[in-house]
């Protein structure tokens, strides 16, 4: 990866034509091709940008630009397209290559397995007296997250999600239609568990008698002293 701290002007033309005038960016030119113009500000998303595949010459001045301070051109060129990212070096502040590897990929904490496990485990959660039947309980339509009882016998079926929301509910619900009919089963109480259930959901979820679960995945992994806290 290469980063280059610049004052510089840019123009991209093609499907659209925007261009920004002189000011200090940061310019990156990742491994895979792709060109990003910066700011110190709007968080991740680059002012201007050319994904793959494209290709960068690099070339001097003409004569006219030379006299408004430019002092390289970038061309950067969409091998698919007439999309063309021209950017005009002024000033370089900052220039330096940078080995970065093979890039392992996010790893998300709180995802729905993860919490399924850890439920799963933890299944006193859903009240005192619960009891675990099994994980991936199998349907005619899919797998329930977890099937459990209640201390009274009573079936239990749970449906985890990272963000609850109306989708999630609904998602349920097929499931308790198809659960109720087994005898051996009936009747299904539902439990939406989420890190964050929207208000929306909840409503639905009251209304159809389902109950609702917030799962706090740092205290379900031993990370949060619930304990310690003020509030």
């Amino acid at each position: 990866m290469r980063l280059v701290v610049a004052r510089c002007s840019a123009r991209y033309t093609g499907r659209l034509s925007a261009h920004l005038p002189l000011a200090t960016r940061v310019l990156i030119v990742k491994a895979d091709g792709s060109v990003l113009l910066h700011s110190d500000g709007g968080s991740y998303k680059p002012l201007n940008w050319m994904s793959p595949p494209c290709s960068l010459a690099v070339r001097a001045p003409s004569e006219e630009a030379r006299e408004r301070g430019v002092t390289e051109v970038w061309a950067v060129q969409h091998a698919k397209s007439d999309d063309r990212l021209e950017i005009e070096l002024h000033e370089v502040q900052h220039d330096s290559s940078h080995e970065l590897g093979v890039d392992p990929g996010l790893v998300k904490d709180g995802v729905e397995a993860h919490l399924q496990e850890m439920l799963a485990a933890q299944i006193e959660l859903l009240g005192s007296g619960h009891t675990l039947v099994r994980r991936e309980y199998p349907t005619a339509i899919g797998p329930v997250d977890i099937l459990a009882k209640d201390p009274s016998g009573a079936t239990v079926a749970v449906e985890i999600k990272r963000r609850g929301d109306i989708d999630g509910v609904e998602q349920l619900t097929r499931y308790l239609e198809l659960l109720n009919r087994d005898p051996l089963l009936a009747p299904v109480r539902g439990v939406f568990a989420a890190q964050e259930i929207k208000p929306q959901a909840r409503v639905l979820a009251t209304d159809r008698g389902i109950g609702c679960l917030v799962l706090d995945y740092d205290a379900m992994r031993g990370v949060d002293d619930v304990d310690s806290r003020l509030f």
